[in-house]
């Protein structure tokens, strides 16, 4: 897993490729709560796999963020795993974009509106 700091207000996170994202996504957790003034991107793309104590930890830290007016955005999400999030219905609680400068755009144009 990569973890950037794009900027003071933006976390990029590149989850890693394999099943096990439980320790990557508690440690993006960890570091959200002790700076709750940051977007997170979430970078998707050698995803293959998503367990429901994965959606658990991203529906924590989308609440988590939500709450203090930041933003969680999943980019880059193979069909695969955007199809469960459709079956699920959880694609309602999420934003997603295409790619990384989506995402940021998205981020950046939230800030606009709410900054």
């Amino acid at each position: 897993m990569g973890i950037q700091n794009l900027s003071e207000d933006v976390l990029l996170v590149t989850l890693p490729e394999g099943p096990h994202l439980d320790d990557e996504l508690e440690t993006v957790n960890g570091i959200v709560s002790e700076d709750c003034e940051r977007d997170v991107v979430i970078d998707f793309s050698r995803v293959e796999m998503l367990t429901s104590e994965n959606i658990c930890s991203l529906m924590i830290l989308n609440k988590y963020l939500s709450g203090f007016g930041r933003q969680l955005v999943l980019h880059s999400v193979p069909s695969e795993i955007q199809h469960i999030f459709s079956r699920t219905g959880l694609e309602v609680l999420f934003t997603f974009a295409d790619d990384e400068y989506d995402a940021l755009q998205t981020v950046r144009r939230a800030s606009c509106l709410y900054g």
